[in-house]
């Protein structure tokens, strides 16, 4: 969603607590919350005094190699504020023992979202964060991402050795992306077992006031100078951008011709996409992120039809980019504001799930609104303080399993259309996307959905 100036609003980034009801005590929760992460993190995080850094980098912890994967798997997650390792034991080797137990793709920023500053003042780092994050992922066999966003404050104007995280999608000054390469490549040389980055996130700080859209040329030389600096370091990395978030409208002057029942897709982030695969150096895959619901009008006509959005998008993508792995390294089924039941939510997501492998997308990371503590997480994949499974736990690993990049689909016949499935040789997942019980019959086999049902089911090959 963007704000009245076009920027891009959803999902600003905040160290936050628990949730809280009314605008007044969000901004309160805000603020402990605040308080707590800097208290965790170490006083230079919240008031500017310089906490511990490294004048060099330690050596880095000793990580084991990505798991070998007959094929790419397609989905995963990214680590956000809380997440496996900084729960407590218990609650947290439950967590851990869920992102293992079918070995995903795992993302985590290199700063924010889990991990502090780390290169604090020019030249002198603090990976510990980090470390931390890259030895989770170790350890439950993910096949391991990072997103190279955000920047130090000093690459962007503040004092060296503090840390204002209101300023963290602010980015990078021009005289400062080399130094932004040179932070990428120091921490691909430290992580030499991680293979995949995806460069920045969501323009973060890139939008330019005068034109009113996207600086598209600013982020590419960015991107560029990261793309150098980390095939130096290894020509085997991977390297994807431009990790714009994709909007779309109902009525707008900037809608473009890209459009269906769910609406019209924004045109400012497409021609940023253009441009982009243009003046690149280089790419080993194309990023984006999106919600399927509009600007203006949530979600329309519905929340199931809506997610033809990400149908569509995969296939401009694939086509526009000579057929480069299309990654989505944020997806959303509904605006903040809606209050579905986890069996609804997760109905939702399974149909969103499909359309990604029907429509070739590469790679799905789902954006893991983990919270620390709390009865209520929706969409969660583990529950805050317990650990205990969630469904979207469930549903990442039957996809990760059944549903890995290139497995062949095959199509299974459905008696009614308001049960959707997606089959492979030896295994289907139907979703019902009612609120009533539902009859069907799927690949010759009848089925009773209760209201939102998700179910799995083998198939004779």
């Amino acid at each position: 969603m963007v704000d009245s100036t076009g920027r891009h609003a959803r999902r600003r980034y905040v160290p936050k607590g628990p949730l809280a009801l009314g605008a007044g005590l969000v901004a309160l929760a805000m603020v402990v919350g605040l308080l707590a992460y800097a208290a965790r993190r170490g006083p230079d995080r919240a008031d500017g005094v310089p906490a511990t850094i490294l004048a060099t980098p330690e050596p880095p912890p000793v990580l084991e190699s990505p798991p070998v994967v007959d094929s790419w798997p397609r989905w995963g997650l990214t680590h956000t504020q809380y997440s496996a390792d900084n729960e407590d034991d218990e609650p947290a080797g439950r967590a851990r023992d869920l992102l293992s137990r079918i070995p995903m793709l795992q993302n985590q920023h290199i700063m924010g979202w889990g991990a502090g500053n780390p290169e604090p003042t020019p030249g002198k780092y603090d990976f510990r964060d980090l470390d931390r994050r890259v030895k989770l992922m170790a350890a439950t066999k993910a096949q391991p991402v990072l997103t190279l966003c955000c920047a130090p404050d000093w690459m962007k104007g503040g004092a060296e050795g503090r840390t204002a995280w209101s300023k963290i999608e602010v980015a990078p000054q021009r005289e400062h992306f080399g130094d932004f390469a040179a932070l990428a490549a120091t921490i691909a040389k430290r992580y030499p077992t991680i293979t995949h980055y995806m460069v920045w996130n969501e323009f973060k700080g890139f939008w330019d006031d005068v034109h009113n859209s996207w600086d598209a040329e600013a982020y590419t030389d960015l991107y560029n100078r990261v793309y150098d600096a980390l095939k130096a370091v290894n020509p085997k990395i991977q390297v994807g951008g431009p990790y714009v978030p994709v909007d779309s409208h109902i009525s707008s002057a900037n809608a473009s011709d890209l459009k269906g029942p769910w609406g019209a897709i924004d045109r400012r982030p497409l021609q940023s996409i253009e441009y982009w695969l243009k003046h690149k150096k280089g790419a080993d895959f194309v990023v984006i992120d999106a919600s399927s619901a509009t600007n203006d009008k949530g979600l329309v006509p519905d929340e199931f039809t809506a997610l033809g959005k990400f149908s569509a998008m995969t296939t401009w993508l694939r086509q526009k980019s000579g057929d480069l792995p299309v990654w989505w390294a944020e997806w959303y089924i509904a605006p903040d504001n809606i209050d579905w039941d986890e069996q609804h939510r997760t109905a939702v997501q399974v149909a969103a799930m499909m359309e990604f492998a029907r429509s070739g997308a590469a790679t799905a990371l789902y954006w893991n609104p983990q919270r620390r503590t709390g009865d209520d997480c929706p969409g969660c994949v583990w529950a805050p303080g317990t650990g205990d499974e969630m469904p979207m736990a469930g549903v990442l690993s039957g996809f990760t399993r059944w549903f890995a990049a290139g497995a062949q689909l095959v199509e299974v016949q459905v008696s009614d259309r308001r049960a959707r499935a997606l089959a492979v040789e030896n295994q289907m997942v139907i979703v019902n996307t009612t609120p009533e019980p539902l009859s069907v019959t799927v690949d010759g086999k009848p089925f009773d959905l209760d209201a939102y049902a998700v179910q799995w089911s083998e198939r004779d090959a």
